[in-house]
This record gives C-alpha cells, structure tokens and sequence, in this order.
C-alpha cells in the first residue's frame, strides 16, 4: 500500500501549512487552535521545513519566551524530509524510523500534496494486521 492510499482515504483533505515568515507565536497557536503536532512550512509554494512542538521545545530552552517572536525560518527543521505519494508505507515507516522524525509531507512535482504522521501509517499497519488475522481466522473456520 501507498501513502497516495492513506490520503485518500482521509475525509478532510486540507493541509494545514505556515508561512516561513510568521512568528513562532502564530505558529504555535495554529499548531493548539488545530490541534496538531506539526505543520509543513512553505516558502515559496514548496516545503522549505517542518514546524513541530519539538521545534517550540527547543526555541523555548533556547531563547526563552523571546524566541516566540522570531520567524518560523528561524527554529524550523530544514530542509523537510520528504515522500512521494508512490511510498510504499512501510518504506515511510521505516524512514521516519530512522531519522526519528514523526510527520513527513507528501509532495509530487515540487507540490505539497498531503502530510502524514506516524500514527497515521501506525493506524494502516494495525488495520492491516488485523484484517489479515480475521481472514485467517475464516480461512480456518471453513477448512
């Protein structure tokens, strides 16, 4: 299975994104009023980073509650790491993995067309995991 799949599936299809301009405050309030961990930062009309609460952490330890008002570019991970939608989800699994990182943006043709989390990619794995064991539960049943 693909990523391409995973985004599909979803019922919401708005990525939330930010400006590598606006301040780590406003950031910070949409990463809270939405509810999220990450945001993929766009200069550009490409990913130029991701924005996480790990970034918010280490601003904070870094430069106290001044740091709030610098500029996204500033204290975002850069470059963002990134997949296609024809990732294969364990490849993505396996990747974030890795290089210990929890959100990947999804882009093809230098366009951002999707964000995942890995909790979403855990969700599909566990899914999987538990349609193949029902299926071998019928199988068994009937033989």
């Amino acid at each position: 299975m693909t990523i391409a799949r995973i985004i599909a599936s979803r019922t919401q299809s708005e990525i939330v994104t930010c400006n590598a301009d606006s301040t780590v405050r406003d950031a910070l309030a949409l990463l809270a009023e939405k509810r999220i961990g990450a945001l993929p930062i766009v200069e550009g009309g490409s990913v130029a980073g991701i924005f996480s609460e790990r970034d918010v952490i280490h601003c904070l330890a870094s430069q106290g509650a001044g740091g709030l008002d610098r500029p996204v570019r500033d204290v975002m991970t850069s470059p963002a790491i990134t997949v296609s939608p024809d990732t294969d989800v364990l490849a993505a699994l396996s990747l974030m993995t890795r290089r210990r990182i929890r959100h990947l943006p999804v882009t093809e043709g230098g366009r951002t067309v999707g964000f995942v989390s890995i909790g979403d990619l855990v969700k599909y794995r566990i899914d999987r995991i538990e349609a193949d064991a029902e299926a071998m539960r019928a199988y068994i049943q009937t033989a």
